[in-house]
């Protein structure tokens, strides 16, 4: 997998029980899905679905974040990324996943309607 994003989880982006929300955590994702796909379709794209979302670790306040993605089907219009999450403790090599999920997403003309994607590699 390709490393997409790299980010700090910061104290704004906690849930009540001071956790990391899991909706940061997933926009982040979405992002890094967005980044993988945009070059792929070499234009403008729209997240249309995610699946199998699985949080195994949570993400603590001061944790670096690293998002890597790789594609995993291409259609005519569309394509599925899949990404991966993982953290490292501020102070250590430690580095863990924490959740990960794919991303459907369906590339987009100048007037927002879905269209082909370029053949891979020209």
């Amino acid at each position: 997998m390709a490393p997409m994003i790299r980010t700090i989880a910061m104290p704004a982006d906690t849930n009540p029980a001071g956790d990391i929300f899991g909706g940061w955590l997933m926009a982040q994702m979405d992002l890094a899905a967005g980044n993988a796909a945009s070059r792929r379709a070499r234009g403008r794209c729209a997240t249309v679905a995610v699946e199998g979302m699985t949080f195994h670790r949570p993400v603590h306040v001061g944790d670096e974040v690293s998002l890597y993605a790789r594609i995993l089907s291409v259609g005519r219009t569309s394509l599925r990324v899949q990404v991966e999450a993982w953290r490292r403790e501020r102070h250590s090599d430690l580095r863990e996943r924490v959740t990960e999920a794919a991303f459907t997403f369906v590339a987009l003309d100048t007037d927002g309607r879905p269209r082909p994607l370029p053949a891979e590699g020209s």
